[in-house]
């Protein structure tokens, strides 16, 4: 066994202690230092990074109380709470020791020790201390995440009554451990509602694990969301936790909740009643503690009536519903969310900040939006790109279809000049993926023509 890398010191009274204890721990330990005035401490602390402190808990003749060692204990805390302090009691007094343990002590030792005794409680205190300050660590570092990876979900855009009423309720659920159901159509937030609801709760300082299960086979259901045992599997080479233990304390969130199959419904319930995970490859029962929410885009109860959903997993589900309007239902909140990307992506690629002309408003109010709000985004995040202008015309734009409205104006028999010309020229610039140039040559009419009529017809 190698030099352990880390620095000690040890507070004692007593010389011979020190010297006995100097004389065999440095041979094990890769720095040790001594002192027998508790009151060069602070100095000491000052001066030095130390892992870990052997602290007597009595320097006065005939003292027995511990009064001086917990006084110590304290200044050492109160310098550095991360540092390990192991306390030694001459008396055997275990109630001391216990004492002391709960004012911030890490371990306790008893004179007179054995040297085996001595360095197996060095190395447990340590290696205890470590563990501590990695998980301080990985908090800290948890928080930073889900600040900085919250920040596209950082907030709810939409100013609509519909939204209103959606906010209005996310703010009376969160404060309840209630589980959520989040209904609507691709694209509509769902997860941004969910993110919402762990910002608004008591976990909000805890985890948020988002799990996509239309996108976990179902061979891999237990593993992923459940964990597994070394050798449970072929490539099951180390313990893993799964996405449930992952959450403890915090929220998971499972999406696309319609694509599971019938028999992983039936092990997802088991573990929503039980509040207990078992990994693959064990029979250990983990308790967890977890905030539920789920969303999909499927017509659960209908799949409830034909067999193809628990009635029972739809019931611990769906507490509390939340349904998401489309975004064509919702037209007035395009302004801000246009207004909210626009900020997002010219911030993202280093871009003077863009905003929209009239008519490209007016256009973009006209769009069904069959893809909801992550349509939008992406087309203005093109938009943002690929124009050479601050100010974004409706040709930066290239839309996935034509409106219903305008298919509704060619297919019928009121075929008018001013339609075929609305219909002919929004087919030309979205070929040309929104290049104004290209439609404008295609069409034989200059750029500035191509304008007008965009602005005329409101495209």
């Amino acid at each position: 066994m190698g030099k352990l890398d880390s620095r000690i010191l040890i507070i004692d009274d007593d010389e011979d202690v020190l010297l006995a204890a100097k004389l065999f721990l440095k041979q094990h330990i890769k720095a040790v230092h001594t002192d027998k005035d508790p009151n060069n401490l602070p100095l000491l602390l000052k001066n030095e990074n130390y892992d870990l402190i052997m602290l007597d808990m009595n320097f006065s003749r005939d003292a027995t109380s511990g009064k001086e060692g917990f006084y110590w204990l304290n200044k050492v805390l109160e310098f550095d709470p991360t540092i390990a302090v192991v306390l030694i009691t001459a008396y055997g007094d275990i109630e001391l020791a216990v004492q002391g343990i709960k004012e911030g002590a890490t371990n306790f030792l008893l004179k007179p020790w054995d040297n085996k005794k001595l360095l197996a409680t060095i190395s447990t205190t340590l290696e205890v201390n470590r563990s501590k300050k990695e998980i301080q660590d990985l908090r800290s570092k948890q928080k930073f995440l889900i600040e900085q990876g919250d920040q596209p979900y950082s907030q709810v855009v939409g100013r609509s009554k519909a939204m209103m009423s959606v906010l209005a309720t996310v703010q009376k659920v969160a404060v309840t451990d209630a589980n959520i159901l989040i209904l609507g159509e691709n694209g509509t937030g769902k997860e941004v509602i969910a993110r919402a609801i762990h910002r608004a709760s008591g976990r909000k300082d805890e985890v948020f694990i988002s799990v996509d299960l239309g996108a976990i086979s179902e061979s891999l259901f237990e593993s992923e969301l459940f964990g597994y045992k070394k050798g449970a599997f072929t490539d099951a080479r180390e313990d893993r936790a799964g996405r449930f233990e992952a959450a403890n304390k915090g929220t998971i969130f499972l999406d696309e909740i319609g694509n599971l199959t019938f028999p992983l419904q039936s092990k997802l319930l088991s573990v929503l009643q039980n509040r207990k995970v078992v990994r693959l490859g064990s029979v250990k029962e983990i308790p967890v503690d977890v905030r539920l929410v789920c969303a999909t885009n499927m017509p659960l109860y209908k799949m409830v009536e034909e067999g193809k959903f628990r009635q029972d997993l739809l019931y611990r589900i769906n507490t509390v519903e939340i349904n998401l309007p489309p975004l064509r239902e919702r037209l007035e909140d395009i302004p801000p969310l246009v207004g909210h990307f626009l900020e997002m992506y010219s911030k993202k690629y280093k871009m003077p900040n863009k905003r929209l002309h009239a008519s490209t408003l007016k256009r973009l109010e006209k769009h069904s939006w069959p893809g909801n709000i992550r349509e939008l985004q992406h087309a203005v995040e093109r938009a943002v790109i690929m124009s050479d202008s601050n100010v974004l015309q409706p040709g930066d734009f290239f839309l996935s279809s034509a409106d219903k409205t305008d298919s509704k104006v060619v297919s019928g028999v009121d075929h008018n000049l001013e339609a075929t010309e609305k219909m002919l020229i929004r087919k030309v610039i979205d070929k040309h993926g929104g290049n104004i140039s290209k439609a404008a040559k295609e069409l034989g009419i200059t750029r500035a023509s191509l304008y007008r009529r965009i602005e005329k017809h409101e495209l």
